[in-house]
């Protein structure tokens, strides 16, 4: 077991199952969630979309909370049939395993395979950008902000732009940031001061982290980052120590324990 325990950074429901996980391995981990999620203030844009499924050859999902809370809206009257010929993007295998929970069959479901040494967008477009030409339509299922408006890269939704191929968006869900109560300021004072270890799957997760702890020095803090791009934004944050590796079990079993 580490002598700092390891921080979890994810939403609520998914840092549990990162929690468990961990625990499982022999390792001390505690949720600190800095991402809120909610849902939309308005429903009608899923609704709608689910109305015009068959509109779509493909439908690229950014999470396993975008799968969550698109098929919670699945119209009564959408069939197994309307799905049928549709693909379904993943970035990775929390999304698959929603995808599948959702009841999408795994034969229609691209995603990059589990050994793959990075999950993105860029390593979701290097296995579907073939399917994308003139004319075909694709919708990204997403998150969005707190007035509900798109957040994040759209990187993905410009290279489909660039093949010719039109894409419609939808919010899902909004990412809200976090407002600790005691307990969770004091974990994140452990952090900061390098009693614990932090696990970072998101950039935005450590930007909301600076919001909430202004004029933190971070010099000290130890970090394990989920995508070179999040390790450079811990970079930029200033902490201390710093690895960076795929969100593979073993690989982030080995980066923590690194830093132990």
């Amino acid at each position: 077991m580490t002598a700092r325990p390891v921080i979890v950074t994810r939403p609520a429901r998914e840092g549990v199952q990162w929690v468990d996980d961990l625990r499982a391995a022999g390792l001390d981990a505690v949720a600190l969630p800095l991402i809120v999620i909610e849902p939309v203030h308005d429903a009608e844009p899923l609704r709608a979309a689910w109305r015009r499924i068959e509109d779509y050859a493909a439908l690229m999902f950014v999470s396993a909370t975008a799968v969550e809370h698109f098929f919670q809206h699945r119209d009564a009257d959408s069939t197994d049939e309307a799905l049928a010929g549709r693909r379904f993007w993943a970035t990775g295998p929390g999304t698959t395993r929603a995808l599948l929970r959702a009841g999408v069959p795994p034969d229609a479901i691209d995603a990059p395979p589990p050994e793959a040494t990075r999950f993105d967008s860029e390593a979701l477009w290097e296995r579907v950008q073939a399917q994308v030409s003139a004319g075909v339509r694709v919708l990204i299922v997403r998150g969005g902000d707190e007035a509900g408006q798109p957040a994040g890269r759209d990187w993905l939704a410009k290279e489909i732009d660039a093949a010719s191929g039109h894409r419609d968006t939808v919010v899902a869900y909004r990412r809200l940031p976090p407002l600790f109560d005691v307990r969770q300021h004091q974990l994140a004072i452990d952090g900061a001061e390098g009693r614990a270890i932090w696990l970072f799957s998101s950039s935005e997760a450590i930007a909301n982290l600076q919001r909430a702890m202004p004029g933190t020095d971070w010099r000290a803090a130890s970090a394990v980052a989920t995508h070179a791009r999040i390790g450079e934004a811990a970079r930029a944050a200033g902490f201390g120590a710093l690895r960076v590796c795929t969100p593979l079990r073993d690989a982030l079993i080995a980066s923590i324990e690194s830093l132990a």
